[in-house]
């Protein structure tokens, strides 16, 4: 397969040359795609430099936008295979053959790392923890998909998810709801074991009153998601 990594960066200088330089030694062979959020840093330059190839954002478009501009790149460069990797080195390149596999081998369209079906490795503090687990639960409900981490951005897609992740992909913290939006167009999903760290560099963009608005608007969002046709029809049934 020929594989993209996509990394979405906001201000990420100091922690992409690890990032690029672990995704260039991993053990599958791929291509490293740095998408530059608007930063205010040297974040483009530090990712060239790495051999990483930039795409540059004119204004800061949001990790959907960021994730979105890196599919783009995939689908028009006929790429069978995309990683979404974050730019902080939070994600173990080491786990990379485990998240392709499913979509190597044909198993799955979208493959989602999960933190807390592997041992070890960092795995978020206890409120986000709970955060995560009232998410996974709504998901369920609402789409049907049954993954243990929905806020992980650590995923690999094959072509079906390329295809329609580049088309439409949700906008403001798009984790969940792209696990939804991937159901609902009959793409089917797989969770696997993946080791995550601690951010080496700055601080999560996440503060505590940007987790209250995370939680309520992906609450509302995945509230309004129509069910799953199957659903519909057991429900008017």
């Amino acid at each position: 397969m020929r594989v993209l990594a996509i990394v979405p960066a906001l201000d990420e200088a100091r922690s992409l040359p690890g990032v690029v330089a672990g995704l260039r030694a991993a053990p599958v062979p791929l291509d490293v795609c740095v998408v530059d959020d608007g930063s205010s840093d040297d974040t483009a330059r530090v990712a060239a430099r790495a051999g990483a190839a930039v795409l540059r954002l004119p204004v800061n478009l949001g990790i959907g936008g960021a994730v979105q501009a890196g599919y783009l790149w995939a689908r028009e460069r006929g790429y069978d295979a995309a990683v979404q990797v974050d730019g902080d080195g939070q994600h173990d390149p080491a786990s990379l053959p485990a998240l392709l596999a499913p979509i190597a081998d044909g198993r799955a369209d979208l493959a989602v790392g999960s933190r807390f079906l592997a041992e070890g490795g960092f795995r978020s503090t206890a409120a986000r923890r709970v955060g995560i687990r009232y998410l996974s639960w709504l998901l369920r409900l609402r789409s049907g998909a049954r993954v243990t981490d929905a806020t992980s951005g650590f995923r690999a897609a094959g072509r079906r998810a390329i295809e329609l992740f580049a088309a439409s992909y949700p906008s403001d913290y798009p984790e969940p709801e792209a696990i939804a939006l991937a159901t609902r167009n009959g793409l089917s999903i797989v969770e696997v074991p993946v080791r995550m760290h601690e951010r080496r560099h700055g601080r999560s963009s996440i503060s505590s009153l940007r987790a209250v608005y995370y939680m309520v608007k992906v609450t509302a969002a995945l509230v309004i998601l129509p069910l799953p046709r199957e659903r519909q029809d057991a429900a008017e049934g």
